[in-house]
């Protein structure tokens, strides 16, 4: 039933026919209702009229309906008007994975779709929802590289009852040819259990074998589609469909090297676990799939290999229209590999055995060499000192051996004060505390922690505290052979702290280089203050801080200011002061009036204590951007931090966030980002706030994919989430962009980062109702609080009334919002650029002409 542009299903207007699948025809059309373009599957009569396979269908699409991953279109409703039923679905404008793969897309870029691919196939798996018709087709990759899996739970619609077989070795499935449906001309379909594509569906599929089909047969089919991406060929590809039938049951796929001589061993090993004929040989999870795809990724880019996949030695099936889609090469067929390079290759042992056999005397020779080339290794690593060749290191959060607040606050006290020691150590890589405290409280094995944070080595510490006696168990790991390095047991008195930690970093660090200089070990045991009392202060005040709650941060600033009672000189409290008050207003919890000359007074008294303090001039540094909008000052003092330790991933991504983006030296930004991301490779905050780097830099495509990548590593990271609905404002991916702010506005409905993201969406989109309620919300939150004014000025400008916008920004100069500091290249404000009051403001905020 073919539906003309204009026709109307409910609240759906068809647009145009996009496309014909195995549900049935696919339609472009717009929800009237909510202003936004969907894909509208409509369900052939003779599916729709099977009452059961509807009602499994819909119990498994309404739990595939409440999936919410940024890798899973959406299933928006089931739906039926005038007798047509129909499934609304999440419109996805872009280019499938096939055609990625047919044309030449670089290997890197097909790994991280297959990754992001893996990743919500792993949100799904985790509801309990087997895709089962995993294929090429089925994963979109959106203009801004975003990739999306689809008709998550359609499968259930088409699934068959059993037809009764005589012989259960039998292969009896329905099966369904690429891009082909059921019944559909050119196509034969055969009878049986469960719908599938040749090619891509798992032996149990094959087999016909409903039962045994879990989550390990998508990661089966998934390994097809890696195998496709790796070599431009398919896994198991017969002459007809009962031969491909019998591959996937009972051949081994061709070696991958033959086909892609470049490809990894490690990338080949992932592709043959995926392919195990039995599930419980496979991966058991596909999450293992995404990490270990993520590594791969990692040493190609590390390593700077040619990742261009060669042309395919075998045939190429194309598409259900009988070509590759435009763009791509088409392939003439070729004589297949013959049967025997499809058989597992031999072991290694086994071809040394082979070739003594057929030439004993050289392989003897041969044999002698490896062994005595071996045996002078193993010696040279015997005898090479173990703290040699150690240029990163990750400090592991300690472990306090009692549940009372104060060993916690000692473990992640001393935790931090040795990362801090350890990076003043030139050539020596120290991951970020971010990023090692997304560990605490976890059991992860060395080897895996090595991996995630491309460390060689990890410092495990376990701290106890009975009475005034403090023990501390330190082990230095190498994180491949997992073998402890060096391990010491430190007991001392509390009031022994200070000395304490400075005797530790220098052990560490004499471990980690065959011999400390004088200025090293100088830098590495520097002292703040000699009063252990006023250290234990500073230490809980480090705690709260990190907690970033209002009452925390307020509770953190009385610490600190206790601990400077007791020793004035203690230039590290009075930078713990400047941070804590810096940070209220970024997060609403105070007016920048009122705090940040505190902030102020605070660094510049740590910096007169202390001229050579990093800490200090990272934290006045961010005060004269944030605040004061120093511009040159500010980089002066970021740079002198840096100057003094070039190893602290914060003050990297705020040099490049607050001082060089403002005044749009975006490739500088944005290189400083990264270098803070390379520090503190899973820390959240860095990751989105190069998203919001690359949306000022007006390079959208990028931003959404950091953005997705940050809320990725965390998906319910406030800072993540609002960074991507930012990018996706900017990208106009409006409805993607409220969206990703439900959830957070329900809870808590004055949210302003939330807010200031909806509101922005609306406004560019044109949708002035919703957008003025935002408005609304704004202006109910300043009269009892405190409302950053420059929010409902950049929404003004997009709804196009300039006065109002200039009368918010005007207030927000007057309050110094820390928002502010984005007006020379915020996006949102581009229809006020050529306006005299603007360049006005600019010029009033020292911006560089």
């Amino acid at each position: 039933m073919a539906l003309s542009s204009g026709t109307r299903l409910g609240r759906y207007e068809i647009r145009s026919k996009i496309g014909q699948g195995g549900m049935g025809e696919v339609y472009l059309a717009v929800d009237s209702k909510l202003d936004r373009r969907v894909a509208l599957k409509i369900l052939p009569p003779e599916l729709a009229a099977n009452q059961d396979r509807m009602r499994r269908f819909t119990q498994e699409a309404k739990t595939a309906a409440a999936l919410n991953h940024p890798n899973i279109a959406h299933i928006y409703e089931i739906g039926e008007s005038d007798g047509v039923n129909f499934i609304a679905m999440e419109f996805i404008d872009g280019q499938t994975l096939r055609e990625k793969i047919h044309e030449r897309t670089e290997l890197r870029k097909l790994l991280r779709y297959l990754q992001h691919a893996a990743e919500g196939l792993a949100r799904a798996h985790a509801a309990g929802i087997v895709h089962r018709d995993l294929k090429p087709e089925n994963i979109m990759i959106t203009p801004d590289g975003h990739t999306k899996i689809l008709d998550f739970g359609l499968a259930k619609l088409v699934e068959q009852h059993p037809f009764p077989a005589g012989d259960s070795s039998e292969v009896v499935t329905a099966v369904m040819p690429p891009g082909g449906q059921p019944g559909s001309g050119g196509h034969q379909s055969l009878p049986g259990t469960v719908m599938g594509t040749v090619g891509y569906m798992s032996p149990e599929q094959a087999r016909g074998k409903t039962t045994e089909i879990d989550h390990r047969s998508d990661i089966f089919s998934f390994g097809c589609i890696l195998f496709e991406a790796v070599t431009r060929n398919k896994p198991f590809e017969g002459d007809s469909f009962i031969k491909s039938l019998h591959m996937v049951v009972y051949e081994s796929p061709p070696p991958i090297a033959e086909l892609n001589p470049s490809a990894s061993a490690e990338l080949q090993h992932i592709v043959r676990r995926c392919l195990a004929k039995d599930p419980d040989e496979r991966y058991q999870s596909i999450k293992e799939v995404a990490i270990e795809l993520k590594d791969v990724r990692r040493e190609m880019e590390g390593a700077g290999i040619d990742t261009t996949v060669p042309s395919p030695i075998r045939s190429q099936t194309s598409t259900a229209s009988g070509k590759i889609a435009s763009g791509s090469r088409s392939f003439a067929a070729q004589t297949n590999v013959p049967s025997s390079s499809l058989q597992t290759r031999v072991s290694s042992a086994e071809y040394v055995v082979t070739g003594i056999r057929q030439h004993k005397l050289a392989a003897t020779i041969g044999l002698l060499a490896i062994v005595t080339a071996s045996a002078g290794i193993t010696l040279y690593l015997r005898g090479r000192p173990s703290n040699t060749g150690i240029k990163s290191i990750a400090v592991m959060p300690f472990v306090g051996e009692s549940s009372s607040q104060d060993v916690d606050y000692l473990s992640d006290g001393m935790t931090e004060t040795l990362i801090s020691s350890l990076s003043q150590l030139p050539n020596l890589t120290v991951k970020a505390r971010s990023s090692v405290f997304r560990y605490k409280g976890k059991e992860t094995a060395p080897r895996t922690v090595g991996k995630e944070l491309n460390v060689q080595s990890i410092l495990n510490g376990r701290v106890s505290q009975h009475g005034d006696q403090l023990t501390l168990n330190l082990e230095l790991v190498d994180v491949q052979s997992e073998n402890v390095i060096w391990s010491e047991q430190y007991n001392r008195k509390q009031g022994d702290l200070v000395t304490l930690q400075s005797e530790i970093a220098r052990d560490v660090s004499s471990k980690l280089r065959s011999k400390l200089s004088g200025a090293d070990e100088t830098r590495v045991t520097k002292t703040y203050t000699t009063d252990s009392q006023a250290y234990q202060l500073y230490l809980k005040g480090r705690f709260y801080f990190n907690k970033r709650t209002k009452e925390d941060l307020l509770r953190s600033i009385a610490l600190y200011q206790q601990a400077i009672t007791l020793d004035p000189n203690f230039a590290l409290a009075y930078v713990g002061i400047a941070d804590s008050y810096a940070i209220m207003s970024p997060y609403g919890y105070a007016a920048p009036n009122e705090i940040f000359p505190k902030a102020k007074e605070a660094a510049q008294r740590a910096i007169e204590i202390d001229p050579e303090s990093a800490e200090a001039h990272a934290a006045y540094g961010k005060i004269l951007a944030d605040y004061y909008w120093k511009w040159s000052e500010a980089e002066r003092e970021y740079k002198r931090s840096i100057e003094l330790n070039p190893n602290v991933a914060l003050t990297h991504y705020q040099y490049g966030a607050a001082c060089l983006t403002p005044v749009a030296r975006f490739d500088e930004a944005i290189r400083e980002m990264k270098r803070a991301l390379e520090l503190d490779p899973l820390s959240v905050p860095a990751a989105a706030n190069l998203c919001n780097v690359l949306v000022f830099a007006r390079r959208n495509d990028l931003a959404v994919q950091e953005g997705i990548e940050a809320l990725r590593m965390e998906p319910n990271h406030p800072t993540a989430r609002v960074a991507l609905g930012f990018a996706y404002a900017a990208s106009g991916m409006y409805d993607q962009a409220i969206s990703i702010c439900d959830s957070t506005l329900r809870d808590e409905p004055g949210n302003q980062d939330c807010l200031q993201v909806v509101g922005l969406a609306y406004a560019k989109a044109g949708r002035h109702r919703e957008s003025e309620q935002v408005l609304r919300k704004f202006e109910e939150i300043g009269k009892t609080g405190y409302a950053v004014s420059y929010r409902p000025a950049a929404m003004y400008a997009l709804l196009g009334d300039k006065n109002k916008a200039f009368a918010w920004l005007e207030k927000a100069l007057a309050a110094h919002d820390w928002d502010m500091g984005r007006v020379n290249v915020d996006p949102f404000l581009d229809s006020l650029r050529e306006d005299p009051r603007f360049k006005d403001l600019i010029k009033r905020m020292g911006f560089p002409e």
